[in-house]
């Protein structure tokens, strides 16, 4: 039902997964006390089906995401908002264009590899004072019940510890944790930000 659920049925996914509760708990409350959104590029980097898309100005927000029937879903939801469908790792937006880059449960489905390769493109479309504001699953050495949980349930194959997040950052950009918390109990979340090193 997860396989289904994560790659075939967007709308599932969208009612069991992103449901507005849950979003708006773990996800929304969280940024809206970070980011100043008045005037400011966003960049949704793995946008699915545009959970996020309804915190910022349609003419301000970007969402891409490598599934096209997911960015087909999120596109007929919320026809003022524009989404993308991601080809290869050339990313398709300007130098410099984005104040903002944020990232929700993306990072742990993306080898090293192919990540350090996003990275560079990050640093690319960041303006100078820019930042990126990130939240993913992470293990962590206190929490062996949820680790378990999570490598069971969770379909990304590359959850990582804080200091494996932040390895991948660390020629590029300064990291900073913004909190640790609980998600539906069993699910460890890290919530960090980034800003480009000069």
């Amino acid at each position: 039902m997860n396989f289904i659920i994560q790659t075939h049925a967007p709308y599932l996914y969208d009612w069991f997964v992103r449901p507005p509760m849950i979003t708006n708990r773990y996800i929304h409350r969280h940024l809206k006390k970070q980011l100043q959104l008045e005037g400011r590029t966003v960049l949704d980097f793995g946008s699915g089906t545009g959970t996020l898309c309804s915190m910022f100005s349609p003419q301000q927000y970007f969402g891409i995401d490598s599934d096209h029937q997911r960015v087909e879903y999120a596109q007929k939801k919320h026809p003022e908002h524009s989404f993308h469908v991601l080809n290869d790792t050339k990313i398709p937006y300007a130098d410099q264009s984005m104040d903002y880059i944020v990232i929700v449960a993306v990072l742990h489905h993306i080898s090293n590899e192919d990540l350090h390769i996003y990275i560079e493109e990050f640093k690319r479309m960041l303006k100078p004072t820019g930042s990126m504001f990130i939240m993913e699953p992470c293990f962590s050495q206190n929490s062996p019940i949820s680790n378990r949980f999570m490598r069971w349930a969770d379909r990304g194959k590359y959850i990582r510890n804080e200091l494996e997040y932040f390895a991948l950052f660390k020629d590029k950009f300064e990291c900073k944790v913004i909190n640790r918390f609980k998600k539906c109990f069993l699910y460890n979340e890290l919530f960090f930000t980034t800003h480009p090193k000069h």
